[in-house]
């Protein structure tokens, strides 16, 4: 099963894509996670990423689209994935949608978390309290709000177009239990 999970930051989606992965025994695929996981490759990929995320520049999409197809064709991707914050922005989406295109590769479904801003801010703000986070003050997550407004909506617009049977949005302001039940509800129908 390929999964994509769209939503802004603090929206909960990587808890219920970690969730989701284990109960349909897919991997769960954080951006984040596989740049990091790249890093350690020392091929002259992970060169070329060290050099761009010690700059503290954005990883170029020609970069990150490359690293996402090595990992989906990897082995471990074999029972499917959950793609958790890529595609990004519509370069990378039309990239994926060709390469799934030109491996013969079905997209399941797509989840789009909705969930109003505000409570995005109380929520991040509440776990950088608990977890002491230097990344979640008010001002960092209104930037990456307003990224997530700018780059990202447009994206999960495109996928809402396009594929339109396979995508689901999702209220993510629920208990987390709640949502994770409508995931797995709406996998198992097998869209």
């Amino acid at each position: 099963m390929k999964i994509i999970f769209f939503g802004p930051p603090g929206s909960g989606k990587g808890t219920q894509a970690k969730l989701l992965a284990n109960e349909l025994n897919i991997l769960h695929l954080s951006t984040g996670d596989i740049l990091r996981e790249k890093l350690s490759d020392g091929d002259s990929l992970s060169i070329k990423l060290k050099k761009v995320m010690s700059s503290g520049n954005l990883v170029s999409d020609e970069i990150l689209n490359q690293i996402i197809a090595n990992k989906l064709m990897s082995e471990e991707c074999g029972n499917g994935f959950i793609l958790d914050g890529y595609p990004r922005t519509i370069s990378q989406s039309d990239f994926l949608v060709s390469f799934f295109k030109s491996n013969s590769l079905i997209l399941d479904v797509i989840f789009n978390f909705k969930i109003d801003f505000k409570l995005v801010e109380e929520r991040i703000m509440l776990r950088s309290k608990q977890e002491q986070r230097s990344d979640d003050n008010i001002n960092v997550i209104k930037t990456r709000l307003d990224n997530f407004i700018e780059e990202t909506y447009p994206v999960s617009k495109f996928f809402s177009e396009n594929y339109s049977q396979n995508f689901f949005t999702i209220d993510a302001s629920q208990e987390v239990s709640k949502i994770q039940k409508e995931l797995i509800n709406i996998t198992k129908k097998g869209h």
